[in-house]
């Protein structure tokens, strides 16, 4: 996990260094260019000032002494004061963290809670006119993009030319934090049905065929049929005996949310007005607001690698034969 982490921060910097059009030169040019939008003649740019802006950023010092001020920095968990907004990088990811990490944890919910169940439902009814039905239903979900999918919802629901039934922007309403707690906990709950819609709507078709197929495997086992064998109803050998073993591969997806907290949507955000993370790393990368950047990239890695190991350890809690020390050595 450490030589992981050390190697994509170094790559993540040194690319942040060299790209063209860093802050110095957007601050540059908005000197040069006045409020309404007209060169600025006054406003001289010579090496002189270059070069105090240089220091001013940090950017007098070769690459490999700013990556280690920059690395003992992100070590006391000080992630630097941003260019574009002049705050602490830290507070405002605290700021939109909370809007990311609640729609992972909805959909985290909403996928396995129902994909599972339905997984296991098409592998006993395989063939039947239900399992035909839903995997047309989920292809096509997965098929279409998450940004045509809410721009579709939003004409069909959200006042475009049929219905108005959800509204598109924002998670709250206008004076919501003035509601009492039920109203304004419903108020949420309406703005967010359909950007949350959006978000799950591509994995159900991954994870359901998933649990499906891993299910098949397993009702043709030796073991399934000793079980049958012995009498035991199909009930008590689906969810005493099959599932446990079918429920492997699932594992292997659910570190995946882990990152999904700190990522989202560009698009569904910018779509739907929620200020989240994922937006947050957008503006930072289009404004070269390079504390922002690295910071989320780091955070974003950190938890990339915690859910690879959430996954593997699932593993074990699932299947208790699984032993990594064995299969090390």
């Amino acid at each position: 996990m450490v030589p992981t982490l050390v190697g994509a921060s170094i790559l993540v910097f040194t690319l942040t260094q060299f790209v063209p059009g860093g802050p110095v030169e957007n601050l540059i040019r908005q000197m040069k260019v006045s409020s309404s939008g007209s060169a600025n003649a006054s406003v001289q740019v010579n090496d002189e000032l270059r070069e105090q802006l240089n220091k001013q950023f940090g950017f007098d010092k070769p690459v490999h002494i700013r990556y280690f001020n920059w690395l003992g920095d992100l070590l006391r968990f000080d992630f630097g004061k941003s260019y574009e907004y002049q705050e602490p990088v830290w507070d405002l990811i605290v700021e939109r963290f909370p809007v990311s990490l609640t729609f992972g944890i909805w959909s985290f919910l909403l996928t396995y809670l129902l994909c599972i169940p339905m997984g296991i439902w098409k592998a006993v009814k395989d063939g039947s006119r239900f399992d035909y039905i839903s995997s047309l239903l989920l292809f096509l979900g997965y098929s279409m993009p998450s940004f045509s999918l809410a721009v579709l919802l939003i004409v069909l629901f959200g006042g475009g030319s049929f219905f108005d039934w959800f509204p598109v922007q924002g998670l709250h309403s206008d004076g919501a934090e003035n509601l009492p707690f039920v109203e304004y906990v419903l108020d949420y709950l309406h703005h967010i049905v359909l950007p949350l819609f959006c978000y799950v709507i591509g994995n159900f078709a991954t994870l359901t065929f998933l649990m499906k197929n891993s299910f098949i495997d397993q009702i043709n086992l030796d073991y399934v049929r000793t079980a049958r064998a012995k009498g035991l109803p199909d009930r008590v050998v689906y969810f005493r005996h099959v599932l446990r073993n079918a429920l492997i591969p699932i594992a292997t997806g659910v570190g995946s949310y882990v990152g999904i907290f700190l990522t989202g949507s560009i698009l569904l955000e910018q779509i739907f007005g929620i200020e989240g993370i994922s937006l947050l790393f957008y503006n930072s990368i289009m404004s070269r607001d390079y504390p922002i950047a690295l910071a989320l990239v780091v955070l974003g890695t950190v938890s990339g690698i915690l859910g690879n190991l959430l996954s593997d350890l699932l593993y074990v809690v699932i299947d208790p034969r699984i032993d990594f020390d064995a299969i090390e050595n």
